[in-house]
């Protein structure tokens, strides 16, 4: 394993990282668990989750496993978020919080996903920050960090703010073009960088094709993807959404005889990227409130395919009929109320996106 400072915080993490947001079976706690311990036995010591993942199962599961990574003095740090943004309602989720890790402090607390610019100016007038620098004081958290989805110059200007000492952001092979700007405000405020889907919520191993820029001779997608950001000397870490115990082993894998590119080596890798993937679907979910009960990640997964397949139209009917068994037509119950637009975090224009799918036939 690979350790990175994080930031200036005089802390050194793994250069892997586990996250808890994707396992296949949450209610199989001692699965989890085991795949906690198996990362941890590989060298993995930062390990991520959030209050809403799988409705606090993770985090529950979170503090069976960092209970016995202490009883087998394995090191780790744990990270964590909150949406909320008033003193009395973000001590009382931090309070629940530390209960289900079972942990006294959380090491790297987020502020959780920033997703404009306007949105952190109005969580910071409810006194957000305030509040993060008291419990840090009190010793309940460690580090103040931000997650943010914001790209181009913007999440450049939040960072530049040095009201954090680590960001969590999305980077990856398709994306990367847009997110690069936050290097500058990173390298500037030595920040801890830590990077969230790194495969894309699953689609750069589902088309190795599309992503041959950033493979060496012998390496899979997974690999190869996994590569291409440890290469980036100012990554401290590579959150990878685990689902089962076997993607622990595959992934740990990847860090054998891993071999860092040269910076110039680098550059060409990212020259000869060709289009940028920004705009694809990872399926986070935080779309999936829709008043019409549509099952908005689905379609837009469906969606995925037009943009990463030759065969249009064909694919996308055929991740409908075949992968998710819905129908055209209901996409068509959007009565544009823009609440999902809002929620996600990638800016996708998710209203025309329905309005494609339901005139399918």
């Amino acid at each position: 394993m690979i350790y990175r400072e994080y930031g200036k915080t005089g802390k050194k993490v793994s250069l892997l990282g586990f996250g808890g947001m994707r396992f296949q079976h949450i209610d199989n706690q001692e699965e989890c668990v085991r795949m906690m311990v198996r990362a941890a036995e590989g060298g993995v010591t930062y390990f991520d989750t959030a209050p809403a993942y799988f409705d606090i199962k993770s985090e529950t599961v979170f503090g069976k496993g960092l209970a016995e990574l202490r009883r087998l003095k394995l090191p780790y740090y744990v990270a964590t978020k909150t949406f909320k943004t008033t003193e009395k309602t973000i001590r009382e989720e931090l309070e629940a919080q530390l209960k289900r890790l079972d942990v006294p402090a959380v090491d790297f607390y987020h502020v959780w996903c920033v997703t404009s610019l306007e949105n952190w100016v109005s969580r910071k007038k409810d006194g957000i920050l305030d509040t993060f620098r008291k419990l840090k004081e009190e010793g309940l958290i460690r580090h103040i960090c931000v997650s943010s989805h914001l790209i181009q110059a913007e999440i450049e200007t939040l960072l530049m703010e040095g009201a954090f000492e680590g960001v969590l952001f999305g980077y990856s092979a398709y994306n990367f073009k847009t997110r690069e700007k936050a290097f500058n405000a990173i390298r500037a405020k030595r920040l801890g960088a830590v990077v969230m889907n790194p495969l894309g919520g699953g689609i750069i191993p589902e088309h190795p094709e599309l992503f041959g820029f950033i493979r060496r001779p012998g390496e899979t997608a997974v690999t190869g993807a996994l590569r291409f950001l440890w290469d980036h000397k100012d990554i401290t870490t590579t959150l990878v959404g685990f689902r089962v115990e076997q993607d622990v082993a595959d992934v740990l894998k990847a860090m054998e005889g891993y071999k860092p590119r040269t910076e110039a080596e680098l550059a060409a890798v990212k020259e000869n990227a060709g289009a940028s993937f920004e705009g694809i679907c990872t399926g986070c979910a935080y779309c999936d409130d829709c008043p019409q009960e549509i099952p908005i990640p689905r379609y837009m997964d469906a969606y995925n395919q037009k943009l990463l397949s030759k065969d249009g139209d064909s694919a996308v009917k055929q991740r409908l009929v075949m992968h998710w068994n819905i129908p055209f037509s209901g996409a068509g119950n959007c009565v544009a109320c823009g609440q999902c637009e809002s929620a996600c975090t990638q800016h996708i224009p998710i209203i025309k996106r329905l309005e494609y799918i339901a005139g399918l036939s």
